[in-house]
């Protein structure tokens, strides 16, 4: 018998698909407009929302998506706030949502072990959670879709995008819940630590090959597929949190495309001698 052959991992490659595939198409647009460590951020906070759903008895992804899409929607509120210090923002919201996390699990109420979120494990994939990765994918990749060349001039530069006639501060909003949807299916298998990796690294591996807009994006795919699987089946097999084993194989795909491209030059540039 393979490891296919178990429902778990079955489950897991299912979720594992849509993350590949959803994290880089939200993580490319938080990466060129340098708002990487918000990945991070809104990471952090969904394991709050995750303690909030534990603690009311519902479906911890749901309560991910919930209060990530909260912290979000704060984030940009208070960005007409503090204009010029996005890093104290975060700092806000970082500190409400794990103070928030803290204080629940700390509290004794939750009976479930949240450490499966802030790790990841294949175990826990269950077929509500595989119907909510499904739908909240769907509608995020949807969304973008129908957003794309906005939310590329955005990502490009904001105050052309206004003087454009383009809804900014709407759209940031939406993006932001898009954002919350892509952490909270993630959670499951990345876990919340090294959540902010799948997002950002396959993108920066991507970006390192100096293509466009649209092949960047299609190559920070290609490696977060190989990022992820490898992660999950390696993973399996050295019996360790495929969450962080993932975050170091994308590091690992990062340094290796980065000799590559510097060994590349240098064979060019020994050639022009």
């Amino acid at each position: 018998m393979t490891i296919f052959n178990y429902s778990f991992m079955q489950n897991a490659i299912f979720v594992s698909v849509f993350i590949s595939i959803l994290c880089p198409c939200i993580g490319i647009f938080l990466v060129l407009r340098r708002y990487s460590m918000i990945g991070d951020t809104l990471a952090h906070a969904s394991l709050a929302g995750v303690t909030i759903g534990l603690l009311l008895n519902q479906n911890p992804i749901l309560g991910a998506f919930v209060f990530t899409s909260i912290c979000g929607a704060l984030i940009e509120f208070l960005r007409s706030y503090f204009k010029k210090y996005t890093d104290l923002i975060l700092t806000i919201v970082l500190s409400l949502s794990v103070g928030t996390a803290i204080t629940i699990i700390s509290s004794g109420k939750l009976h479930v072990n949240a450490d499966s979120f802030m790790f990841g494990s294949i175990l826990t994939v269950t077929h509500f959670d595989m119907i909510m990765v499904l739908i909240l994918s769907v509608i995020s990749v949807l969304t973008l879709i129908l957003l794309y060349h906005q939310m590329v001039y955005i990502a490009y530069d904001e105050e052309a995008a206004k003087v454009a006639g383009v809804k900014v501060r709407l759209i940031n909003y939406i993006f932001s819940i898009l954002v919350a949807s892509a952490i909270s299916v993630s959670i499951r298998i990345v876990g919340v630590l090294v959540l902010s990796s799948m997002i950002a690294l396959p993108v920066a591996t991507a970006l390192q090959l100096g293509k466009g807009f649209k092949l960047t994006l299609v190559f920070s795919i290609v490696f977060s597929v190989i990022d992820i699987m490898l992660g999950l089946f390696i993973s399996y097999y050295l019996n360790v949190a495929p969450g962080g084993f993932t975050a170091l194989i994308s590091v690992a795909v990062l340094v290796f495309v980065l000799l590559a491209k510097k060994l590349q030059s240098s064979i060019r540039t020994a050639r022009c001698k």
